[in-house]
């Protein structure tokens, strides 16, 4: 990935017929702001006169993807461009992630953002396609980067402000249990009233954004479970544990326990994603091992879940005489949407697009590491409509995702006054 220079302070490198150019090839075609008119005049001036850069750092982020805790040159891409305004961004210890402090007062919003990509190989065939083998951003996190870069920029360019904003770039949202808590222990919240956040959502046409209170995802929880036999001969199964059958009362047997042990209008749902276990036709396997994901979206049935299984798999096993061991890795939390940033969030939106922009969402059964920051402090979190209306929906975490360009500048504005919504109000 090529390193900061002064093809990203702002300015554009090359130009030709709307064209950008930065030094490293990639090109971007200016796209609509169907935002633009709708102020503050000093975000309208400032998405004009970069709405060419914001587009070249999303496609320049795409191109080079980073995998969770090793998004070092994204860190530093970003650190130089807000650099490049006079802001003084502070880098966490392990050189992944970073916050930054724009303006100054007693209540402080906080904006994030996460860096990290997928360990998939993109199918998109974009000019602008990752270049790096294995790695792309099949989950929108190049978009979430610019168009808060974006933000932080034209933020800084206010004559002034109502109090003090922070930008959070965050590591790691991809892995178990999240980048989030990288930054908690970092001090990246402390001092923070409120914190808001944006995530892509291709099932949602470009300049819609979806909100909801309460939870919005499901709290994620990984279970890995190693099973052992002494192994044998299948004509003789009576001097041996039988394995293979034991792994099969638990891909069926716990899923089915868990359904009549936990309330069903918490949304919790195990599936079995990995089983692996012997070789031969005529042989018991000494081991087994599966793994699968388990999620709920009531935070109280979260909390009981690991006991819970952990005695319903004994349960099963039990009779058949293997070994086992369970490995229950918990995830995140469901990210609890709080009542009045909600509301907060809701006027940012129709302050940045009208009235009709913002629209309501359904409780999503993936898991966002966002629901750390609202174990600590209010906030909210909404779905940014990347679809372009027209074609395909490219969904998220699949090689062929992509979106529609005029989202940005839709999150751009939306995060923007979002965040003065949220200092105007003083609570």
């Amino acid at each position: 990935m090529t390193l900061l220079d002064s093809s990203w302070s702002g300015k554009p490198h090359g130009t030709d017929s709307g064209v950008l150019i930065s030094s490293d090839g990639v090109r971007s075609s200016v796209v609509e702001d169907i935002g633009v008119g709708r102020g503050p005049g000093w975000l309208d001036d400032w998405l004009a006169a970069n709405a060419a850069n914001v587009v070249a750092w999303y496609r320049h982020i795409h191109t080079y993807p980073e995998l969770p805790r090793q998004e070092f040159d994204t860190t530093e891409l970003v650190a130089g461009l807000l650099r490049s305004v006079g802001l003084r961004p502070t880098l966490m210890a392990e050189g992944t992630g970073l916050f930054c402090d724009i303006g100054s007062g007693d209540r402080t919003v906080a904006l994030r953002a996460d860096l990290d990509a997928l360990a998939l190989t993109e199918t998109t065939g974009l000019p602008y396609s990752s270049a790096v083998a294995g790695a792309c951003h099949a989950c929108g996190h190049d978009a979430h980067t610019a168009m808060l870069v974006a933000a932080g920029m034209a933020l800084a360019s206010a004559p002034q402000l109502p109090g003090r904003v922070r930008l959070i770039f965050q590591p790691a949202e991809e892995v178990m249990p999240g980048g989030a808590l990288d930054v908690i222990a970092a001090g990246g919240i402390d001092g923070v009233d409120a914190i808001f956040g944006l995530h892509c959502d291709p099932r949602l046409e470009v300049g819609r954004v979806g909100t909801r209170v309460g939870a919005i995802t499901s709290a994620t929880d990984r279970l890995e479970l190693t099973l052992t036999s002494p192994g044998g001969h299948t004509s003789r199964p009576h001097l041996t544990a039988d394995l293979v059958h034991a792994l099969g009362n638990v891909i069926t047997g716990l899923p089915a326990l868990l359904s009549r042990r936990v309330d069903p209008r918490s949304g919790t749902v195990l599936m079995w994603g990995a089983v692996h276990a012997g070789e031969a036709a005529n042989a018991v396997p000494q081991d087994g091992v599966l793994r699968g994901t388990l999620r709920t979206g009531d935070h109280e049935v979260w909390e009981e879940l690991e006991p819970l299984v952990a005695t319903l798999v004994e349960s099963l096993l039990a009779p058949i005489g293997v070994g086992f061991e369970l490995h229950h890795q918990r995830g995140m939390p469901p990210v609890m949407n709080d009542a009045g940033c909600t509301q907060l969030m809701r006027a940012g939106i129709e302050a940045a697009l009208g009235g009709n922009a913002s629209t309501g969402t359904k409780q999503s059964s993936g898991g966002e590491d966002f629901g750390w920051y609202l174990e600590q402090i209010p906030g909210s979190f909404a779905r940014l409509g990347v679809w372009d209306g027209d074609g395909p929906q490219f969904d998220l975490h699949r090689p062929t995702f992509r979106l529609d360009e005029r989202a940005l500048f839709v999150g751009v504005r939306v995060l923007t006054h979002t965040a003065l919504a949220a200092l105007a109000s003083g609570s």
